[in-house]
């Protein structure tokens, strides 16, 4: 049985329903244009729609990349303008990389909407890459070489899939602020530099497979409906209602409620106890048919972080007794807002409570923590406050709070693979590289601690495809108890290099290439690997594998792939244009790629099969200089 990832939630359908039909939908989904609903008078409500806007993120050079979103407007096709937030908020978009947030629920006039606008402010941003295995702060920059400010964005719909908003059915808009499409970044000066082409993709139906999550102080609870109401607020934000949603919860839903654990509808009750006003985490899964929203695991009241006391969340790269030094790290402050610190020493000690997501055991105990493990820990953090990512290591108080254990991602070569077991090469371990993790105390014994060069996988019934071998793999799971390896990690998805996601990136230098393709159809495109204009912007990441485009024995084909949904766009100076029909987007790029145009860069998402040097993609996107 081959593997793939099944996160929290949704799958990628699912918005096709939320949104009255997406792509294709029928007249009978118009609104109707003698409603009167005015988003500022509640009287109103009951002739408004809902917009439920989702924001993601595709995997990118960036540690950190948090930025205040100001506004988000929508336009509807006979010009009127509405606001979704009620007020500004502030995004690290490099959270939503492995999941997809809600950020507002709005209410809006029933129309069909075809484009908007999205405003940030750079202006108090905290930008880091990686550099040599540490942080290394950003500037943004713009095309035209000035500092980024304040910049707006323009949200384009493909014609074939334009938001309709219809009174009683929500719809959905899905945001992607794509950093590894949009971004160049240098590392050598310091800070380093990230110049920003920034655009937005905007999907009603999108195409990407995460898990979702939904913060929110609590409303009322409802054990009759087993179900509960939260005022949305995003990210770690302390004020504003940005719209309310309900979260439906079943008998299996995981509560920790005031570090206290709970399942069903036990957990209801400890959450009503707790009172309005708690907040509120919660992931699960959005019913199609239904349109409701049913979480597999809740947290809530101190058991959220930054509330009551401190939170540090980041992956443990080394444990000295009972020192865990934690990097990466966001700090949630109980009284400020969160910020990013590269190294974070935490104490801990016998009093400190551990949990683990999806285990019910009310305290694991401080050896079930060990190293790679992602953690969210709480506590105080010691001496003066600091927001400067590259002060000296903080230190954090956790002896008389608690820990969460996190689903932790690995990424490497597989070794050798039996039953029951993968031996691999381990490259990373949630995106940060493996030589910063010092896996000392992690065995039985010093000779049995783990070895990233033979790290050992427990798959249980979990199989690969066969001749997996010297191929790419990731798995999602949780690192063996400090001291207890081998194996070294308990798997609970693995995902083999014949579903591994793969991402492509080309760029043809400053001024581009009028002729970047060999060959361009309905049936795919072929890119010209030879192309003497192609940068240092070439390769395929396949898991943890780079593969230089150049290298390759054949120029590379790109197809779309043939079931699920697909998004294309064409990005140049002043426009950007969305597409869900193959067809359309390399009718356009046919057409556009005319002998004066110059196409500057292309990244694609989807799968890789080496053997053939075929790219099988749901997203394709090719910006162009037009003369």
């Amino acid at each position: 049985m081959k593997l793939a990832h099944k996160g929290w939630l949704f799958v990628a359908t699912l918005m096709l329903a939320a949104c009255g039909g997406g792509a294709g939908t029928t007249a009978l989904d118009t609104p109707d244009p003698t409603v009167t609903c005015d988003p500022a008078n509640p009287a109103t409500f009951d002739e408004c729609g809902t917009v439920l806007v989702a924001l993601t993120d595709a995997d990118g050079d960036f540690l950190n990349y948090t930025v205040d979103v100001l506004s988000l407007q929508l336009e509807t096709a006979n010009g009127r303008i509405v606001e979704t937030l009620p007020r500004s908020t502030r995004i690290n978009f490099t959270d939503y990389v492995d999941l997809t947030e809600l950020v507002t629920a709005a209410t809006i006039p029933p129309a069909t909407y075809v484009s908007g606008t999205i405003r940030l402010d750079y202006s108090d941003a905290e930008v880091f890459v990686e550099a040599g295995g540490a942080s290394k702060e950003a500037d943004v920059y713009g095309m035209d070489g000035a500092l980024l400010a304040q910049t707006e964005l323009r949200i384009q719909l493909s014609d074939r899939d334009r938001l309709i908003v219809t009174k009683g059915r929500p719809a959905l808009l899905q945001l992607d602020f794509d950093l590894a499409a949009s971004h160049t970044v240098d590392i050598t000066p310091t800070p380093a530099e990230a110049v920003s082409e920034p655009f937005i993709l905007a999907e009603v139906a999108p195409v990407d497979e995460k898990d979702v999550r939904v913060r929110g102080p609590l409303v009322s609870v409802s054990e009759d409906e087993m179900a509960y109401t939260v005022a949305l607020r995003p990210f770690h934000g302390r004020q504003g209602e940005f719209g309310r949603v309900t979260v439906h919860v079943t008998d299996e839903t995981e509560f920790e409620v005031d570090e206290a654990m709970y399942v069903g509808a036990e957990g209801l009750r400890a959450l009503n106890a707790a009172g309005p006003g708690t907040p509120t985490v919660a992931g699960g899964t959005l019913n199609v048919a239904e349109r409701s929203f049913t979480a597999d695991i809740v947290l809530a009241g101190s058991s959220a972080p930054g509330i009551d006391r401190d939170a540090v969340v980041g992956n443990v790269i080394r444990r000295e007794g009972n020192f865990l030094t934690v990097r990466g790290a966001t700090i949630v402050p109980s009284d400020r807002r969160a910020h990013f610190h590269d190294d974070v020493v935490v104490e801990i000690g016998p009093d400190t409570r551990v949990f683990r997501d999806g285990d019910r055991h009310s305290d694991l105990g401080i050896d079930a923590i060990s190293i790679g493990q992602r953690v969210t820990i709480r506590g105080s953090q010691s001496g003066a406050p600091t927001v400067d990512a590259n002060a000296p290591q903080i230190l954090f108080d956790a002896t008389q709070g608690s820990v969460r254990m996190h689903l932790t991602y690995l990424s490497g070569i597989v070794n050798t693979a039996v039953a029951g077991q993968a031996d691999i090469t381990l490259h990373s371990i949630d995106r940060r590289r493996v030589d910063i993790f010092d896996f000392a105390g992690t065995g039985t014994t010093p000779d049995q601690d783990a070895d990233p060069d033979n790290y050992e996988i427990a798959t249980g019934s979990l199989t690969l495809a066969d001749f997996a071998e010297g191929k790419p793999i990731v798995a999602r799971g949780f690192p063996s108890a400090f001291g207890m390896a081998p194996p070294d990690f308990n798997g609970r998805t693995v995902i083999d290099y014949t579903d591994v996601r793969s991402a492509l990136g080309v760029g043809w230098g400053t001024d581009g290439t009028t002729a970047p393709f060999t060959s361009i159809g309905p049936d795919g495109l072929v890119l010209d690997n030879d192309n003497a204009d192609i940068d240092q912007r070439r390769y395929i990441k396949q898991g943890p594998v780079l593969i230089d485009l150049t290298e390759l024995p054949s120029d590379t084909t790109i197809v779309p792939r043939t079931t699920g949904r697909k998004a294309f766009y064409i990005k140049s100076a002043d426009s950007l244009r969305m597409y869900s029909d193959f067809a359309d987007f390399v009718g356009d790029l046919g057409m556009s790629l005319n002998g004066a145009t110059a196409a500057r860069s292309m990244h694609a998402r989807g799968l890789y099969d080496a053997s053939a040097n075929v790219f099988t993609a749901y997203k394709i996107g090719v910006h162009l200089l037009e003369p």
